[in-house]
């Protein structure tokens, strides 16, 4: 077993483990690590805690310090830079016509490296905005193509919900989504109700769905019949697992509104 801390970089991002080195951090401190990319700032989003070493990718690196006042201040003129920097790319795609769509800017903290996410359709070669970059801020240039999921979870927005995207608030990893799961809601499969602002399906599809296979071991079939307190029986024609509520058709072609509650008194009575 390891002793490790959760340090994410960006809201809602990714949690990777590091070494605290006996460090005494909480939840929502900001520390100093090492990473692949360089030095940076990230946030304590998991305190210390044991691991198992295979959850761990090796070699596990340690916490520099708790960041400083100075550190903070940095890590906000960086973002200032990123503006500054994000204007600059944009001209320079334009100059050089290339078929390319600018999301973001990063700079790691040590400024060692600045990073520049973009969409594109395809392959787009970059070689010489490579070089024109690197003369304008003469430090490391890495262009990086995220996918349309990944822009969105940059960007931000408000879903069709009317709430902030789930992976711009909270949701860390994308899970895969497939129509089966929309089938399985009984949702209507209309691509722009189901479809988030990346254009994909919804991932709450995914994590939504644990819901809605426990509802439906509650709620009756389609086509079920259900005799009622009057002891005629009435066939369902609809359901709506959301609200939980549920249509039934009577001997005379009347339709009623049924709460679970009440279909679940009526069955008890039965």
């Amino acid at each position: 077993m390891e002793e490790v801390i959760g340090v994410s970089f960006k809201r809602a991002g990714k949690i990777y483990y590091f070494d605290p080195d006996d460090i005494e951090v909480e939840n929502g401190d900001q520390v100093i690590v090492e990473t692949s990319r360089g030095v940076e700032m990230g946030e304590v989003v998991i305190e210390k805690k044991k691991v198992e070493e295979e959850e761990i990718v090796s070699p596990l690196k340690k916490v520099i310090r708790k960041a400083t006042l100075k550190d903070i201040d940095q890590d906000e003129k960086n973002k200032e830079l990123e503006d500054e920097a994000y204007d600059i790319a944009l001209e320079q795609i334009k100059e050089h016509g290339l078929p390319m769509k600018l999301i973001d800017v990063e700079y790691t903290f040590d400024h060692n490296k600045v990073i520049f996410y973009f969409t594109a359709d395809g392959r787009v070669d970059f070689r010489e905005l490579v070089k024109d970059l690197a003369r304008v801020f003469k430090t490391r240039i890495e262009l990086r193509q995220i996918g349309v999921r990944d822009e969105a979870k940059m960007v931000g927005g408000l879903g069709p919900c009317g709430r902030r995207t789930c992976c711009d608030t909270w949701l860390r990893d994308f899970d895969p989504v497939s129509i089966q799961l929309a089938k399985d809601q009984e949702l209507a499969l209309n691509p722009a109700k189901i479809s988030g602002l990346c254009g994909r399906l919804m991932c709450c599809l995914k994590y939504e769905s644990d819901y809605y296979e426990e509802i439906k071991k509650e709620m009756p079939e389609q086509g079920e019949k259900i005799t009622l307190t009057n002891g005629n029986k009435a066939k369902v024609v609809d359901r709506n697992l959301i609200k939980q509520v549920v249509k039934l058709k009577n001997k005379d072609g009347d339709v009623i509104k049924f709460s679970l509650e009440e279909i679940k008194k009526i069955k008890e009575k039965n």
